[in-house]
């Protein structure tokens, strides 16, 4: 490799702009010299990328969601190829957001630049044909999840574990009372987490049900603390809203950007679907999932046949088995969920250490502690090196 390479990044949302952080890091530990632009959020700024456009402007979640913006969409992805063709890149890697990053990587790919799709679409169990587009867009997949590379190698496709970069952050053991002292919490009172997720189209359609069922619970136990963790202070606006249209007294408090201690502090957390239900098992507390999309979404979904798996819930993918509640649409609701999350209260469980979910915790952290930024990194230095040779 001769002067500075240059490697193009697009991030959609604030998980991935938390995974090209680390990345860039990565590569600026051995590559001091290396430029990087793209789609950014504050955590790959912070590590040096120069950031065209923000992470946020990608951030659609659900098939019917995403044809509503696809005008906006196509012409910004167009606008990116240009910048990115006359960069004169080295290397292009999307980060997650496959959608959007993999008609791109396939453009930039024909014009002879090596791609990378950090991520693995869940192609194995949605719309698995797309594993052929997969492989014509992307020279390299890094898997975070183990089982992943099987179903790749199995259709042609190049693909590494490179493990979850969350693992390698989040300690093994998480005392709950550092995080309720940092957070203002009473120590013995038992405190229920509200996550609702990273998106405010997530968080819009998440929190009226989540803060009914914290009201649910709380008239049952007088006691109860809720706390909210939230990504930004976009989501955090949607959810203040939310919690002055609800008949919780008193409020919870909305902590942004520290979502983790919110984790740490709870007896057990009420969660979105995705990266917060793996931090959350990763934390070690135990959960109830939930996750709503769109009717129009659903309704596509279930017609089409796109859901192979029995549970959706990154918990029990991992595990192979149902060990955390999971609930979907209609069932997201304070009756369902609020009896789900009692029962490890009533159970004596909350951050207990002799129920099977917590050795089922420890023991997936461990298989996705890999030291996944660097790993990613080799993955990416190897590629580019094979185009400089």
């Amino acid at each position: 490799m001769t002067g500075a390479p240059r490697i193009g990044l697009v991030a959609g949302e604030a998980s991935g702009d938390t995974l090209g952080g680390g990345l860039i890091d990565a590569i600026r530990g051995r590559v001091p010299e290396a430029r990087f632009m793209g789609v950014a959020g504050p955590r790959m700024i912070a590590a040096g990328c120069e950031p065209w456009s923000h992470a946020e402007e990608l951030s659609v979640m659900g098939l019917a969601e995403v044809l509503r913006h696809l005008p906006r969409l196509i012409g910004f992805r167009r606008n990116l190829l240009r910048r990115f063709l006359a960069a004169d890149l080295d290397v292009f890697v999307g980060i997650d957001s496959p959608d959007f990053n993999l008609p791109l990587a396939s453009a930039l790919k024909r014009a002879g630049i090596p791609t990378v799709q950090y991520v693995s679409p869940q192609v194995w169990a949605w719309r698995q044909s797309r594993v052929a587009s997969i492989r014509k867009s992307a020279d390299r997949v890094l898997c975070l999840l183990p089982f992943e590379t099987e179903f790749y190698e199995a259709h042609g496709v190049a693909a590494r574990f490179v493990g979850h970069p969350l693992a390698d952050e989040v300690p093994m053991d998480n005392p709950a009372a550092e995080a309720r002292s940092a957070l203002g919490l009473d120590a013995d009172n038992p405190v229920l987490a509200l996550l609702p997720g990273s998106r405010r189209t997530e968080v819009a359609r998440l929190a009226g049900p989540f803060l009914e069922t914290a009201a649910w619970m709380r008239a049952r136990r007088s006691g109860l603390q809720v706390t909210a963790g939230l990504a930004n202070e976009s989501t955090a606006g949607v959810f203040r809203e939310m919690i002055r249209a609800s008949r919780l007294d008193p409020p919870p408090d909305v902590h942004v950007g520290r979502a983790r201690q919110v984790m740490a502090a709870a007896d057990v957390v009420l969660t979105a679907s995705g990266t917060a239900s793996l931090e959350t098992m990763l934390t070690g507390r135990p959960m109830v999932v939930a996750y709503i999309v769109s009717a129009v979404t659903h309704r596509l979904v279930r017609l089409l046949g796109f859901r192979r798996l029995e549970h959706f819930a990154l918990p029990n993918l991992l595990a192979g088995r149902g060990v955390v509640p999971e609930f979907l649409q209609s069932d997201v609701r304070a009756d369902v969920l609020g009896p789900a999350l009692e029962s490890y209260l009533d159970a004596g469980h909350g951050q207990g250490k002799d129920s099977g979910w917590y050795e089922e915790f420890r023991s997936i952290h461990e298989r996705l502690r890999r030291n996944a930024s660097e790993r990613a990194a080799s993955a990416v230095l190897e590629l580019l090196n094979t185009k400089s040779s």
